[in-house]
């Protein structure tokens, strides 16, 4: 009865860590225990203060504050995630919820979708949000000449207008019940207008946390938005999101208490920290997958039997045990993670096959292949040894491929869209339309293999529009099956989020959408 009494001032945040554990000894309970009842029932409750450090796996001298541009987690966790607020998010359980938006409502058999903002919105400057900055924010990644990762996401937004101060109506030029997830995109910040104009690289938004100071490629830091429009959050007083490329040199401050969270942990030395009593581990399986894309309008990847060759050439059982020890599945080039609604997996599975591999080069006109590899752990955490593994299995199917290291710095300006082949990742997406537009569709921004196959093409806009599900299902495993037999993407494994943080920090369920905790931790989490 007394230790329940204790558990519940625990909750309330009334009695420290080391008050509860000697009182809790003193019942017969071991230390160890004693912690660990402590750790549970003092993250039951939220509580305010404190300035977190957080430690993310990507930075770079070139980043922008620009959100078409948002890349990694080096600006995607500061900028969008802690500043900013979309109109729709993805919460723990991979729904779609209003962010911004207090409704969201389909007309038209899904060819209108109206949104209706909360009530006294404001950005960091005083300045109401209203209709207007939704309708200019998304319409700056909608220009013609517009840059933005976001463009092709929107181009079946045909009109966008407003009904009064809190109403925004979106007119598609074509059904599609996955609009609102669209709209959760961390591209499509709501930002604020003046005259029918966003300032993309202005640093007023409307999110949980403010702008304080940030040097490209190092650290941003933030403080709390006293206006924030959810209630009692956020909880941190002050972020401070630091940029550590390197695997070892992310653990070590971890460790000695410089960071309190670190993204992407290295999974060949996890013990040590599952083995640390002061550190934490998290681990979600989410739609991740790491990758090694080539450009199918370059020689010698613009011809498919080529591009099938080297997917028979990767032993991706042997790289998913060695590399990633466990917390990751073996690929079959479908960039579709099992668990999202339509998913198949194609067949013929892309299993090591050195005489497939042999007979596709064959049907090129080839008896041998060498090919350039590019690849840095900033393409994907193990990206090179998984390279190495690669350059290694190839042999056996007469494929010389010849390994390039890349420096982690400039790796997505220089090498990525650029050179022939190369390593990159995806943390994916809820939909299937989602992740195909962004990366397989052609025109894309994001369209890492150059690829642009017209059935594919047409499938993509058919699929969003209809509403029949049996239908629908079966035109996501026409592209899906497309992308798999055609494509010019390796998908070596799909990853888990694996993360840690020290115990002096508390949360709630983690999202699976991006890692970080659908890279809004800075907004959710505390210090227990």
């Amino acid at each position: 009865m007394e230790l329940e009494k204790m558990k519940h001032l625990a909750t309330k945040g009334k009695v420290s860590r080391r008050e509860f554990i000697q009182f809790a000894v003193t019942t017969g309970m071991t230390i160890a225990a004693a912690q660990t009842m402590f750790s549970k029932v003092a993250k039951a409750e939220p509580k305010r203060g404190g300035f977190a450090r957080i430690g993310v796996a990507h930075g770079s001298t070139s980043d922008t504050m620009d959100p078409g541009n948002y890349l990694d987690t080096g600006t995607q966790v500061p900028f969008w995630g802690a500043m900013s607020n979309s109109l729709t998010e993805v919460d723990a359980k991979g729904n779609v919820v209003g962010d911004l938006a207090e409704s969201m409502e389909p007309a038209d058999d899904g060819k209108s979708w109206v949104f209706k903002l909360r009530k006294g919105l404001t950005f960091h400057d005083g300045k109401d949000v209203t209709s207007e900055d939704v309708v200019a924010s998304f319409r700056y990644h909608m220009g013609a000449d517009s840059k933005s990762a976001a463009k092709s996401l929107l181009e079946a937004v045909a009109d966008i207008k407003t009904d009064g101060k809190e109403t925004v109506i979106f007119n598609l030029s074509g059904g599609n019940a996955d609009f609102p997830y669209i709209a959760s995109d961390y591209h499509i910040p709501i930002m604020p207008s003046k005259d029918g104009v966003v300032d993309a690289n202005g640093t007023v938004r409307s999110g949980a946390f403010t702008f304080e100071k940030w040097e490209p490629g190092v650290s941003a830091k933030l403080k709390r938005n006293p206006n924030y429009h959810k209630s009692g959050m956020p909880y941190f007083d002050e972020i401070e999101v630091v940029s550590v490329a390197d695997n070892a040199a992310r653990m070590n401050a971890l460790i000695t208490g410089e960071l309190h969270w670190i993204g992407r942990a290295d999974l060949k030395t996890l013990n040590l920290l599952e083995k640390n009593p002061d550190i934490q581990i998290t681990e979600v399986t989410g739609y991740g997958h790491y990758v090694y894309p080539m450009l199918t309008t370059v020689a010698p990847f613009d011809n498919v039997h080529v591009r099938q060759a080297l997917k028979y050439a990767m032993n991706r059982e042997d790289i998913a045990k060695k590399v990633f020890f466990g917390h990751a599945a073996p690929g079959n080039d479908n960039p579709i993670a099992p668990g999202i609604k339509f998913a198949t997996n194609p067949e013929p599975i892309y299993a090591y096959d050195p005489d497939k591999a042999k007979f596709h080069l064959g049907k090129a006109g080839l008896t041998s292949l060498k090919v350039d590899l590019s690849v840095a752990d900033t393409g994907f955490t193990g990206a090179v040894e998984a390279g190495v593994l690669y350059q290694e299995h190839a042999k056996a199917a007469g494929i010389d491929i010849n390994l390039i290291r890349e420096p982690n710095d400039g790796y997505w300006d220089n090498v990525w869209l650029k050179k022939g082949w190369c390593a990159s990742y995806w943390s994916g997406r809820p939909t299937i339309d989602w992740m195909m537009t962004t990366v397989y569709a052609a025109g894309a921004a994001w369209n890492e293999t150059a690829w642009s196959n017209a059935r594919f093409n047409e499938l993509l806009v058919a699929a969003r529009g209809e509403l029949d599900e049996a239908k629908r299902a079966g035109m996501y495993a026409e592209i899906q099956q497309l992308v798999h037999d055609d494509g010019g993407v390796v998908v070596v494994v799909f990853n888990n989020y694996v993360e840690a943080h020290s115990k002096k920090l508390a949360h709630g369920d983690v999202a699976p959408n991006w890692e970080a905790d659908g890279l809004k931790l800075a907004e959710r989490w505390w210090f227990a």
